[in-house]
């Protein structure tokens, strides 16, 4: 039974993990277009393994911010697995260092591939899941160093929409398979909203980072409707 649902969420993370190989390559060329060394790019990756946040990183970086608020803001967006993984964690087995080294698989596609509704997460797919994806990262980015496609490449190939295609489709299939999908919704909506509207004033760095403000009210919008079916299934 564990086996089957570990394979069932590796075929899940197949097809994520071939998203992240290409979007990798991208993260990998940018990188070394500005500048970072091969082993820079390629650790950045084994260590990080955020798209959103070695991409927030790299668009710190470049509009002049700084090391400090380029690293503040890759840490701010990879917050969002604290509480991502106090989600999963009763979901885990073992003591507190063997759920600490299980969390390490919480990332955004596992998470939601996981994800089975009133709190609980499948441990065994979301291991699965992850475990195809962190090579085809690295590997990807390694390509993109090695290889360094140019800007104008990336952009006729369109690798450039696949980070916010990537994350269009997690977030569809999030809506797929819940019952309310106000709070996901509210949170998309706020989220372009917020990012559109500061482009025009800030680097893309900081707002991608207006744009979480969009998670915070999507997540107060849902919470009544999770207290709403909780009491319903009490009844």
């Amino acid at each position: 039974m564990e086996r089957q649902r570990f394979l069932a969420g590796m075929r899940v993370g197949a097809g994520l993990a071939a998203a992240g190989f290409v979007l990798a390559i991208t993260f990998g060329a940018t990188a070394r277009e500005q500048g970072w060394s091969a082993l820079a790019a390629i650790g950045a990756s084994v260590l990080i393994f955020s798209g959103s946040a070695q991409f927030a990183l790299l668009a710190a970086l470049a509009g002049s911010g700084g090391v400090g608020p380029a690293i503040g803001a890759a840490l701010l967006i990879n917050g969002r697995f604290l509480p991502m993984g106090l989600a999963v964690g009763p979901s885990l087995s073992g003591g507190r260092f063997r759920r600490a080294l299980q969390g390490q698989a919480v990332v955004d596609g596992s998470w939601v591939a996981a994800h089975q509704g009133g709190g609980r997460f499948d441990r065994w797919k979301l291991f699965g899941a992850t475990i195809v994806q962190w090579p085809a990262w690295v590997a990807g980015t390694a390509l993109g160093v090695i290889g360094a496609p140019s800007s104008d490449l990336v952009e006729r190939l369109g690798l450039d929409v696949v980070f916010p295609a990537f994350f269009l489709l997690v977030l569809l299939d999030e809506l797929r398979t819940r019952r309310s999908v106000r709070g996901p919704l509210l949170a998309a909506a706020i989220g372009a909203g917020m990012a559109a509207a500061l482009l025009w004033w800030v680097p893309a760095g900081i707002a991608l980072l207006g744009a979480t403000v969009g998670a915070l009210v999507g997540l107060r919008a849902q919470e009544p409707a999770e207290q709403a079916t909780s009491e319903g299934v009490r009844r």
